[in-house]
């Protein structure tokens, strides 16, 4: 193996030992590659996991996939810059992922959460032929940063899941609600939840997503 992997990451293997199904996981704004990967343990056994840390360090811990800014004039918005290179760099990450580990490049799933969940939207829209399903949490379809014609791209091989808590007091729920009918204009398979939490994953959320999965890879 060659070390060309360029984020930081933590991975669990897989039960298989070749052509397993591949995971990434993208964890959120202020939080690091820890997160998330407290799920691996719970996954079907046959995923290979990698869990990666975003590239930009925070004050006084944790990372940001990209910066969210908050001004007077402006109020609170994101770095849509920042967020186009982690949108490519895991673009790439996935590539490398492939080559350097004994998984699939045809079954890779995304699973985000907050900030990585809206990263994981702009991946799949921009490089649908990386990616087979998504898992994204807490999130929503951060426009700006898809492609311009959505129509060039082939979406067919997609399936998102997709989740949101009714009282999140982060990303307003209603951001979220915007999603399935999005997907469905594309024609794009999906499954969207809401659960009675804040900006978290419920254990009931946990379950649904899980299953969900087992039945993808």
């Amino acid at each position: 193996m060659n070390n060309s992997l360029a984020l930081y990451h933590l991975t669990r293997p897989s039960s298989l030992s070749k052509n397993a199904p591949l995971l990434i996981m993208m964890h959120g704004y202020g939080s690091d590659e820890n997160d998330l990967f407290s799920f691996a343990s719970e996954l079907p056994d046959e995923l290979f996991i990698i869990s990666v840390r975003a590239p930009y360090p925070m004050a006084p811990y944790g990372n940001a996939w990209y910066t969210i800014n908050f001004d007077a004039e402006r109020g609170k918005w994101n770095d849509k810059e920042q967020a186009e290179a982690s949108r490519d760099l895991i673009a790439n990450f996935i590539d490398e992922a492939t080559e350097n580990y004994p998984v699939n490049k045809d079954n890779v799933t995304l699973l985000g959460f907050s900030q990585g969940s809206i990263l994981s939207y702009g991946i799949a829209f921009n490089y649908p032929e990386k990616v087979k399903n998504v898992i994204a949490l807490s999130g929503y379809v951060y426009h700006d940063i898809l492609p311009e014609d959505l129509n060039k791209k082939d979406y067919s091989n997609l399936d998102f899941y997709c989740s949101h808590g009714n009282v999140d007091q982060v990303i307003p729920v209603d951001w979220a609600r915007q999603t399935p009918s999005f997907l469905k204009s594309l024609n794009i398979k999906h499954h969207y939840s809401e659960f009675p939490v804040g900006h978290g994953v419920s254990p009931q959320n946990f379950f649904e997503f899980n299953n969900w999965l087992k039945e993808r890879i």
